[in-house]
């Protein structure tokens, strides 16, 4: 018998916590005290080989390749929301408790230096564009940072929360390279170390600058997220896609950065309702392209729109949390967000309570990531959970 939504939910949360929510990462591969000690670790393309064979690998090196299970801090942002929606849901002290706890570690992980509150990954990064030492601050990290404490200030109503985030606007502000910026538009790089132009992430500095100015009122971050979003809507694809970025080598178009688009381009047209004419149409088309093409009609979460395999459990979550946000534009997005989980816990989640990274054409890659799979998961379901009961 498949487990319920509940059940499913509260061994997640229980296996999360067994762990104190620290685990292994897709890309946490330069960890690699045996890496390390190598000349290679010193060149770009064997980290980028050494973090894509850890990665694909359906066996997990990483105990051999002496990598420690880590937090990091958008996984315990992640399970901040988790803990914010099991909250809305319960009401108990308990819950607010362990929100709060979460919420009050996630404070503690922040980067010094910096113009504003900022997060950074728990292991350096290689990616096909730039490295970024451990700790580097980027704004995919420090949105949903933002994100956890802006949720937590409209639940709890605790205006310290709202300080904590609006401190993350300096960093977007002050610390980010702006690699596009005209009267029209404007692109934030990755990090303070980059001039990359990546779709998701100059929207989630977006989202950041209208969500909290909504709260704040301050008009101006307003402006600067409607110039974002007319760069990422410019250059929407004629079927209604997305790729990843501008440059050559990143024109591949897949699942969750598509919904991280989505979800982002709607929670500014919400937050600066002047956008709505310039955002609607570009939000609908991308939709539907990505409802009608990543997933099949019983909930299978495709990673690309062309291939089938792999279905993966990040893709799944991130549909769940953005098929509830968007009910607006779709009627039938609720329901099938159930439809997607009810997938992913009959094909995707262990016994022993975790989820699997990837279902791939020969076998399932079964390593547990903590930020990648588990917090996204826990996210999902938690907030799947709320909404019903709401």
């Amino acid at each position: 018998m498949q487990p319920t939504l509940e059940h499913s939910f509260e061994t997640l949360f229980d296996w999360c916590r067994r762990h104190d929510f620290a685990g292994y990462d897709p890309f946490d591969a330069l960890n690699s005290r045996l890496f390390q000690t190598t000349p290679l670790a010193q060149a770009r393309l064997p980290r980028l080989l050494w973090t894509q064979l850890s990665k694909r690998s359906p066996v997990n090196l990483r105990r051999v390749a002496l990598i420690p299970p880590q937090r990091n801090a958008k996984g315990v942002a992640l399970f901040a929301l988790a803990s914010l929606a099991n909250f809305r849901q319960r009401q108990t002290a308990e819950s607010e408790t362990e929100a709060r706890a979460l919420l009050a570690d996630l404070w503690a992980m922040r980067v010094s230096g910096y113009h504003g509150a900022a997060w950074g990954y728990n292991f350096p990064w290689q990616s096909r564009n730039f490295f970024a030492p451990r700790g580097t601050p980027m704004i995919v990290p420090t949105a949903f940072a933002a994100r956890a404490l802006l949720a937590a200030h409209e639940i709890f109503g605790d205006d310290r929360y709202l300080q904590m985030a609006q401190s993350s606007c300096d960093f977007i502000l002050r610390d980010l390279n702006r690699t596009i910026s005209t009267d029209e538009e404007l692109c934030f790089s990755y990090s303070p170390l980059d001039t990359t132009k990546i779709f998701n992430a100059s929207l989630l500095a977006a989202e950041t600058l209208a969500t909290v100015g909504r709260v704040t009122g301050q008009a101006e971050f307003g402006e600067l997220a409607m110039r974002a979003a007319r760069f990422v809507i410019r250059r929407q694809n004629a079927d209604g896609s997305w790729t990843y970025g501008v440059a050559p080598g990143q024109q591949w178009v897949d699942n969750f950065h598509t919904a991280y688009v989505l979800l982002s381009l709607f929670r500014i047209m919400k937050s600066v309702p002047e956008t709505q004419p310039d955002i609607e149409a570009a939000l609908r088309r991308g939709y539907e392209f990505w409802r009608e093409r990543f997933f099949l009609a019983d909930g299978w979460p495709k990673y690309y729109h062309d291939h089938l395999y792999p279905a993966d459990a990040h893709a799944a979550a991130t549909a769940i949390v953005t098929l509830q946000e968007l009910q607006e534009l779709d009627g039938g997005a609720q329901p099938f967000a159930r439809t997607v989980a009810d997938w992913t816990i009959r094909n995707l989640r262990d016994s022993r309570g975790f989820f699997y990274y990837q279902r791939r054409r020969f076998y399932r890659a079964r390593t547990p990531y903590m930020r990648w799979t588990q917090a996204w998961m826990l996210y999902a379901l938690g907030t799947l959970l709320a909404e019903q009961d709401s």
